[in-house]
């Protein structure tokens, strides 16, 4: 396998340059569809900076309240009076979209440092003494400690949930959860969960602000379908965590701009799991009532101009992570040290190459870096590629434009078919497995 030396060379970061917005083919649509959402009112939620010296708010928070709204989504099933609603299969979906999210979430706190802005209260200054103004239930003593008041959220939808008799397997499904998943984080959320270790506890509902959040509960469009909240509330969660993204998005280019090879692929990961997390939000829309949703569909104007648009192309959140995922791929040159050939040689392909060979290929977090990548792509692909066949499934293989969806030329493909169907987004790490797979083939071959 030929190699090439490579020369230390200052490079520009292609991350610093502004991401290309993907066009909106119908700004009325998308204007329509934020307005059902409230996402003005949301966004003002999401973004609002309340704690100067917390890093990272702008992207915990706005999971948070996703979780929130998630509570409200469980009483609203749970409340839904059709007698032909699965209430038994909504109890297990929302069960494990919350413990998806929490184990998100936990990922996000656990590299978080006391002390550096996180608004937490520590348990131990209450001084055993049950507080008028707090939600406080317990008091006990660990050994060898001063005395702990367990303090549970005043304002949170679920301590509710967890007293509600419709309501409380699930709700204590959710708060072990919390506690199992918060366990490397130096606190915790305070939301009923045990806290047996007594770590301090977020200020969540300064932090979340559940009234504010469920203020925005209701649709503006009126309507008396029941399907109306499901789709209003799944989609909000949908943005939500969207515009968590956006924000790991921005920490990924600074990551990798200061060559911080590790938490850059550390935050890669975690963003394929927000995309697997994207697909499992969108897949409750198999729970729902045909009739009910699809005369709610009428009502939204849900229906492809030409058939070639889907409802999700209407978040403009939604694009700008796909387009920020897919311009990932021009970091791979600064990433492995070399710049791209103008003549479009092989140099980028070749140094994947070197690196993959190396024995010391592993020593400075690179290569879980560029597979970090590789896995971002994969979600996104099949993101796109499971929304599609969601439609068929809820709406019909006619809404879905099956019929055009691998025979035609790729100029006469359906948006959805292009975003899973387009060339790799990395190609010279793609050529590169390929020649080193071929490279083994052949070395075994020769023995």
């Amino acid at each position: 396998m030929a190699t090439t030396g490579i020369s230390a060379r200052s490079h520009r970061n292609p991350c610093l340059s502004a991401n290309s917005s993907p066009q909106i083919q119908d700004a009325s649509a998308t204007c329509a569809y934020e307005r059902y959402l409230l996402l003005l009112e949301l966004s003002k939620l999401w973004s609002s900076k309340n704690f100067p010296g917390w890093k990272n708010e702008s992207i915990v928070k706005p999971t948070l309240q996703a979780l929130e709204i998630t509570f409200r989504f469980i009483s609203i099933t749970l409340s839904d009076p059709r007698p032909y609603a699965n209430c038994r299969e909504w109890k297990r979906r929302l069960e494990s979209l919350a413990a998806r999210q929490i184990e998100l979430i936990a990922t996000l706190c656990e590299e978080e440092e006391l002390g550096r802005g996180v608004p937490v209260a520590e348990l131990s200054s209450s001084k055993g003494v049950l507080s008028r103004e707090q939600s406080s239930q317990e008091v006990w003593q660990l050994p060898g400690t001063s005395t702990v008041v367990s303090r549970t959220s005043a304002a949170s939808l679920l301590p509710r949930l967890a007293i509600w008799e419709k309501s409380e397997d699930v709700a204590s499904k959710i708060l072990f959860q919390i506690e199992s998943q918060m366990h490397r984080c130096p606190f915790t959320l305070g939301l009923g969960e045990p806290n047996l270790a007594g770590k301090p506890v977020l200020e969540y509902d300064i932090v979340v602000r559940p009234s504010d959040l469920h203020s925005l509960k209701k649709s503006p469009m009126e309507s008396k379908n029941q399907e109306n909240q499901t789709v209003f509330t799944a989609h909000q969660i949908l943005e939500s965590w969207l515009f968590a993204a956006q924000e790991l998005l921005e920490r990924i280019g600074e990551r990798m701009e200061g060559k911080d090879w590790e938490e850059a692929a550390s935050d890669c990961w975690l963003l394929e799991r927000v995309w697997k997390l994207l697909a499992e939000v969108e897949d409750l829309h198999l729970l729902m009532d045909p009739n009910d949703f699809l005369r709610l569909k009428s009502q939204l104007g849900i229906r492809a101009a030409s058939g070639s648009e889907a409802f999700c192309f209407r978040s403009s959140a939604l694009l700008r992570v796909t387009s920020g995922s897919r311009d990932l791929k021009r970091m791979v040159p600064w990433i492995l040290g070399v710049e791209v050939d103008p003549s479009g040689g092989p140099r980028v392909q070749e140094a994947a190459m070197r690196l993959f060979h190396s024995r010391r290929r592993g020593e400075d977090g690179r290569i879980g870096l560029l597979q970090a990548l590789l896995a971002i792509e994969a979600a996104v692909k099949r993101f796109f590629f499971a929304y599609r066949q969601l439609i068929v499934a809820v709406m019909g293989s006619l809404e879905a434009s099956c019929n055009q969806a691998l025979c035609l030329p790729s100029e006469s493909l359906d948006s959805l078919s292009h975003m899973f169907l387009e060339p790799p987004y990395f190609p010279s790490l793609d050529a590169a497995k390929a020649f080193l797979g071929s490279f083994w083939v052949t070395s075994r071959a020769g023995r």
